[in-house]
């Protein structure tokens, strides 16, 4: 790769700046700044050696760090390439279906369910839904994409008792919160979000499209009505190398 080293394509080692983090920087702006896109091979650590004039162990803490954020991804015996981009979500600032929320990124969101079914839920999952124990809940499992990539795979739990209907609904082409306000006017509301960094099951890994014990933002949500009752306990497992969270707080 030629046009990878421009003139601002260099390190100043009088700075107390550690060089590492000053080749990782480098690599992560030209992909910010679109200099470097989805696929592009990134030089070599030989090559990087070379141009900057440092060591090997300084180019390769750079570069593991940037495929553990996900910004580069290695082929075994080929190269370094940089990853797609990372999809921003905002839900933990406003309530949004993942549909809308991929539609306004300019993304083609799907849905494919892989199984829904009545269950008995356990005490844990009862109580976040405010029923008794042993009480019957409907389980939908679900893995969501964004233009044909895995972004999501989401375990959903609901009241079975006045919600039977869900049991026969097409959730690959509609709204699970619409549906619960069409057909039962129980319109959600308000949500509270949990969010917590876990490492990826061989299930988990194989439906994401990833690697093996790799990292998973678990997100655990309970939702509730205007009048407070819980209507809905999911745990959404997202790909960390592929989505990143936003907060944006005022003073």
């Amino acid at each position: 790769m030629t046009d990878f080293w421009t003139n601002d394509a260099a390190i100043d080692k009088e700075t107390p700046i550690p060089l590492y983090f000053q080749v990782k920087n480098m690599v992560k702006e030209k992909i910010e700044n679109g200099s470097l896109k989805e696929g592009d091979a990134i030089p070599s650590e030989a090559e990087f050696c070379e141009y900057l004039g440092i060591s090997r162990a300084t180019v390769r803490q750079a570069i593991t760090e940037l495929v553990s954020e996900g910004y580069l991804y290695r082929k075994r015996a080929k190269g370094t390439y940089v990853s797609a981009p990372k999809i921003s979500a905002g839900f933990f600032s406003r309530l949004e279906s993942f549909h809308t929320e991929m539609e306004e990124k300019g993304m083609k969101p799907s849905t494919k369910v892989i199984s829904i079914s009545k269950m008995e839920a356990s005490g844990d999952i009862c109580g976040r839904l405010g029923l008794a124990e042993h009480t019957p809940v409907i389980y939908l499992e679900r893995l969501r994409c964004a233009d044909g990539q895995p972004v999501v795979y989401v375990e959903t739990y609901l009241p079975y008792h006045g919600m039977e209907l869900l049991l026969e609904q097409d959730f690959e082409n509609q709204s699970l919160y619409q549906l619960m306000e069409d057909l039962f006017g129980r319109r959600v509301v308000r949500a509270t979000r949990k969010i917590e960094a876990v490492i990826a099951t061989p299930k988990e890994a194989a439906l994401l499209q990833m690697p093996d014990k790799g990292a998973i933002c678990l997100v655990r949500t309970t939702a509730y009505t205007a009048g407070g009752l819980p209507v809905e306990y999911s745990n959404a497992r997202y790909r960390g190398d592929r989505n990143e969270f936003m907060v944006e707080l005022i003073r």
